[in-house]
């Protein structure tokens, strides 16, 4: 890795803003970027490794600054710790002073820190992942957590199919695999630019990760039924199921947010189905919503989560999330399956999915919604999932729970979900 001190500038600017932003990471460096539009693909994608390695791994790298935490020192400590540049390619922006202080710096080693620190977990998160996963499947968790995520697109089988968009985006020179699971993934080395690649601009594939596709197979929607994506936020979830659906029967997309909707209006118009139906609700409670009680056939709840599971690519929300916000998200949860749940029919399915790690939003949700709702049984994801040709492994060194679809960064090599397939008796 190259650095020029004008790249290093950036990066410490952007990093001191992230640090006392409120919002979304992502959102601060996308804002950063359209203020400074003469970065090129190459300073951009230096800029957004460094202070994303930064948010991965602050609690060690604090524990590096050897008690002055700054954005420069936090900087500088990721690129020698992390990202493995030396002295001399550090040299053009390193004084003489923090020369001294990054060699001691670099001088700790990892395993003297406190468990937590040496994880990068808040003592909160840490706590909560321990009383569920055994210390050493915590460590591989944790590890995996810290790695950037790859970029999984899924193509859209209405338009083509996945060994046609292999063998394009190969002759045009990027490296793909498909996907280990997800029938229509493919897999990126790198993070190529592909917001103007053809196959993107005629709505051939859309970015998703492998994880979140394989909602869309538990869901299984067929074609003429009746389906609603709950909380279908910019769509990415939605397409795939109207595809699944190979653009017949009706299938809703609801959302709260104007906002996030609007996002699906361009995908939708590229994607060429022609099945479904944006609707914005004030609530899990809107009479549009009461209006489809019994009428449908599935529902798909990705419900608002803590994103735990996506710290690959959101890291900062280990340190933006709490006990406190996760309660709250609980609540929430419970009240949108409550009223996502009247609108099945019987014999119809209700999928209940989350991007989060912990139990309390994931099985805690599950067991109280099941023992007030007795009109509904669970089913085995992992067996949902093998009659469509996709063997997931179920169980593992976090016990044989196969019931629940449970995705894991370092054993799956996709974000962290957990879904629960159910069924209207």
């Amino acid at each position: 890795m190259r650095m020029s001190p004008a790249q290093f500038t950036h990066a410490e600017a952007l990093l001191a803003e992230l640090l006392r932003s409120a919002f979304p990471a992502d959102r601060v460096v996308s804002r950063y970027f359209r203020q400074h539009r003469e970065l090129g693909h190459a300073d951009r994608g230096f800029i957004a490794e460094s202070v994303y390695a930064v948010l991965r791994r602050k609690r060690s790298l604090a524990a590096r600054c050897l008690g002055d935490v700054t954005s420069r020192r936090l900087l500088l400590a990721a690129l020698a710790c992390v990202q493995g540049m030396n002295r001399r390619e550090l040299d053009a922006v390193l004084n003489e002073a923090e020369g001294k202080w990054l060699a001691l710096a670099k001088g700790l080693k990892l395993e003297d820190m406190p468990t937590a620190v040496r994880l990068d977990l808040p003592d909160w998160l840490y706590e909560m992942l321990l009383a569920q996963y055994a210390a050493e499947h915590l460590e591989a968790l944790a590890v995996g957590l810290n790695q950037p995520a790859p970029l999984d697109l899924r193509v859209n089988s209405i338009k083509t199919g996945r060994e046609q968009v292999l063998d394009r985006l190969n002759a045009d020179g990027l490296v793909t695999t498909p996907c280990r699971y997800s029938p229509l993934g493919i897999r990126l080395i790198g993070k190529p630019a592909l917001a103007r690649h053809p196959l993107f601009l005629d709505g051939s594939f859309e970015v998703q990760d492998e994880g979140s596709q394989l909602l869309g197979f538990l869901l299984q929607p067929k074609r003429g039924e009746m389906v609603a994506d709950f909380c279908a936020g910019a769509g990415g979830k939605t397409l795939l199921l109207g595809a699944l659906m190979r653009s017949q029967g009706r299938l809703y997309a609801f959302d709260v947010a104007e906002k996030r909707l609007a996002k699906l209006k361009p995908r939708l118009a590229r994607s060429g189905l022609s099945n479904v139906h944006p609707v914005r609700i004030e609530s899990e409670n809107d009479i549009k919503i009461k209006r489809l009680a019994g009428k449908l056939d599935r529902v798909l709840v990705d419900a608002p989560c803590s994103g735990l599971g996506t710290l690959r690519r959101n890291p900062d929300l280990k340190w933006r999330q709490s006990p406190e916000s996760v309660i709250e998200l609980t609540a929430k949860q419970a009240a949108i399956l409550h009223a996502a749940s009247a609108l099945v029919k019987q014999g119809g399915r209700l999928v209940y999915a989350t991007c989060s790690l912990l139990a309390a939003e994931n099985d805690a949700v599950i067991t109280a919604f099941l023992s007030k709702h007795p009109e509904f049984v669970a089913l085995s994801a992992t067996e949902v999932l093998r009659q469509q040709g996709i063997e997931i492994d179920a169980g593992d060194a976090f016990g044989d729970r196969d019931q629940y679809l449970r995705l894991l960064p370092h054993r799956h090599g996709t974000d962290g979900f957990f879904s629960a397939v159910m069924e209207r008796r």
